[in-house]
């Protein structure tokens, strides 16, 4: 999908509240979150690189807390959006 902020996709089908932006960036596929009632999150946090995501990931994993950003921050949505 697409709308004035570029291609996104819906995180969780079942709840429009939030999108998940994604871009072509200088290093790859970047990503941006937005949410309909926190618009900080929007304005506070910048594009995010596949590879801070994986990096992020890994740290949850190795701490056994937290949820996998990549649940969140899908690659293969992503691609399939910028083709």
């Amino acid at each position: 999908m697409k709308d004035i902020n570029g291609f996104y996709y819906y995180p969780n089908p079942n709840d429009h509240k939030a999108k998940v932006y994604v871009r072509n960036g200088a290093n790859g596929i970047e990503f941006r979150l937005w949410h309909n009632e926190k618009p900080e999150i929007w304005e506070k946090h910048e594009w995010l690189n596949i590879d801070i995501i994986n990096a992020a990931a890994a740290m949850y994993k190795e701490r056994g807390q937290g949820s996998d950003p990549t649940l969140l921050y899908d690659i293969r949505v992503a691609e399939a959006l910028l083709k």
